[in-house]
């Protein structure tokens, strides 16, 4: 079984967390549909949603046992990534281990058959201290590297193949950093060799200044040589990110930085949600009210974007502790002004689907799919509570929302087992 336990001793935001999370993002769950189509996929615009595919829990039968555990350092970690990386073309894990050791695991599944997974150990990968992790290729070799967050030093994984990684700080010209990393996202700008990449940062457990309470979050460029980066950007104010997305949100061809904050941690007359303007050449630079920006408070654990209504342009998916936020442009594309449509799609999600505690609920990674290929995307919310915070719902399931012919959202979570 995996799972995630944290029991942090910090008195202001207690945190003990036990989250089972065999189902997250399909990572470990057989699927049987309940629908199929001779194997075809349709051409013609749906108009029927389909139920929901059954999940069934292989975790244990599959090979996978770990353990995500930790302090108040880890209480916002777990990550897990996803990727292949020995090129077989099947799905292979990287596991987050917070005070525990992370874990590589190799996808031996036959196909068609039984879900398993061979644990690879390798001190370059079985990394302590890990908050989570991203898969992209940095250097472009067509070899997937890792990302690797840490409370303490990053480290960037440089794939050699056959599921072999070796430490690329001093090859990228990347220090790692001492704070605690808890969001990440990647963009190429315009005749760049290297990825642009963002970093976000967590609580400073050594500040008391109620105005600074968080580390900056990094930018990170690369050089003019383009084989390493330059040195960190600040990216002042920084509210304690929990998510962070680069996004064309305007379909400008510029890829600027949306960054999810945990309202936890700032003043509510200081902080709030940023998107930051990252044009190729110029310093990173906030959208503020006199641009358009609508500033919107939330304890913000992560963001999923996608293009529900068919405008073009990519909605932001927010999730928080209760109300969630579903965010659509209001007046087009010249301007960063977002309204709430989250109520109207029924994706708002604040209390548990299920179970009777009518608490609000603490939602976490969101990720929009098509769960059951009926060409309707759907979306998942993974929710996890923390046990000392009783304001909050205990029994708190996450949510599979199956998309509707008419731009809704119905929950499915229970049905999918």
């Amino acid at each position: 079984m995996l799972t995630a336990r944290r029991d942090p001793a910090i008195a202001r935001r207690r945190w003990s967390l036990a989250i089972a999370v065999t189902a997250v993002a399909g990572l470990c769950v057989a699927i049987a549909f309940g629908a199929v189509t001779n194997g075809l996929v349709s051409r013609r615009t749906p108009t029927i949603a389909l139920g929901a595919p059954r999940l069934v829990d292989e975790t244990s039968s599959a090979g996978l046992e770990h353990l995500y555990d930790g302090g108040f350092e880890y209480a916002v970690g777990g990550g897990v990534a996803v990727f292949d990386c020995n090129g077989d073309g099947k799905p292979d894990l990287y596991l987050a281990g917070g005070s525990n050791a992370a874990a590589l695991y190799r996808n031996d599944s036959p196909i068609g058959g039984a879900l398993r997974f061979s644990s690879l150990h390798d001190p370059s990968t079985d990394l302590v201290g890990v908050i989570g992790a991203y898969p992209i290729d940095i250097d472009g070799d067509g070899l997937t590297d890792l990302v690797v967050l840490r409370s303490g030093e990053n480290i960037l994984l440089r794939g050699t193949g056959g599921c072999r990684f070796e430490r690329a700080n001093r090859r990228w010209g990347y220090s790692g950093g001492a704070s605690a990393t808890t969001a990440f996202s990647a963009s190429w700008e315009a005749g760049a060799t290297l990825p642009t990449l963002a970093l976000g940062h967590y609580v400073n457990p050594v500040s008391d200044d109620p105005h600074h309470l968080c580390f900056d979050n990094e930018l990170l460029r690369p050089a003019a040589s383009g084989a390493h980066y330059e040195r960190p950007i600040m990216l002042t104010p920084s509210w304690c990110a929990l998510s962070m997305l680069f996004s064309d949100w305007n379909r400008s061809g510029r890829m600027d930085l949306r960054v999810s904050n945990d309202a936890h941690y700032y003043l509510p007359t200081e902080g709030q949600e940023q998107l930051w303007r990252v044009a190729a050449g110029a310093p990173p630079s906030l959208y503020t009210v006199d641009d358009g920006w609508v500033p919107v408070q939330v304890q913000g654990m992560g963001i999923a974007s996608y293009d529900l209504t068919g405008e073009g342009f990519p909605d932001v998916f927010l999730t928080s502790q209760a109300d969630n936020r579903l965010q659509a442009l209001a007046a087009g594309p010249s301007r960063p002004t977002y309204r709430d449509i989250g109520r109207k799609r029924g994706v708002n999600a604040a209390q548990p689907f299920t179970g009777g505690d009518t608490r609000p609920s603490t939602a976490w990674h969101p990720e929009f799919d098509d769960v059951n290929n009926d060409s309707f995307v759907d979306l998942f919310i993974s929710k996890g509570n923390v046990t000392n915070q009783p304001d909050y719902a205990q029994k708190d399931p996450s949510d599979l929302l199956l998309g509707q012919p008419d731009g809704t959202f119905r929950e499915a979570a229970d049905v999918a087992g």
